[in-house]
């Protein structure tokens, strides 16, 4: 990328984690959630995403491209608002769709969101964690209820998952056990 493109994005630093069906950590999160409806645009590394507050029902639609990165743990993204005749025209282009409902624990002064997917995805339950920086972010500790961390695992970033079918899921998290 070079520096006039860097003036319009920001890194996105993460981890993410597995959690296991039959974890308890629906006993954790805040009373509020949001759902997330992804669409993968095909061609592009472009995320078409409506965000619906549970509490206030407010959406927010955003255009996101995730710039390719050497590291699992951090790439560049540039985001921006649309409004929803945008979000029409970018909705008619081809592309793989992803549903998400998404809670948030606070622990050890940080958020772990915790996504439950829907549709072919059912079953399917990660955390993400966020932070400003590498270091910290590699020192961040998850929950109990995190089975595993899969931020390596391609398999689990929103690009691939949005192409999966149930039974790729479950062949995945059965070859994971």
């Amino acid at each position: 990328m070079n520096a006039e493109a860097a003036k319009y994005s920001r890194f996105e630093y993460e981890r993410r984690f597995l959690i296991a069906p039959n974890a308890d950590w629906k006993n954790f999160v805040e009373p509020y959630s949001k759902t997330f409806e992804d669409k993968y645009l095909r061609g592009a590394r472009l995320r078409l995403r409506i965000l619906t507050d549970s509490d206030s029902s407010r959406q927010l639609i955003k255009l996101t491209k995730k710039f390719e990165s050497d590291s699992p743990y951090f790439q560049m993204i540039t985001t921006i608002i649309l409004s929803p005749n945008e979000q029409r025209i970018f909705d008619a282009l081809e592309g793989n769709r992803l549903r998400k409902v998404r809670y948030y624990h606070h622990y050890r002064s940080r958020i772990f969101s915790i996504d439950v997917f829907e549709n072919e995805l059912t079953g399917l339950v990660l955390s993400e964690t966020e932070s400003d920086g590498l270091e910290d972010l590699m020192s961040a500790e998850p929950p109990a209820y995190v089975s595993r961390e899969v931020t390596e695992d391609v398999f689990f970033t929103g690009g691939h998952l949005c192409e999966m079918t149930n039974a790729d899921l479950l062949h995945k998290l059965t070859a994971l056990e």
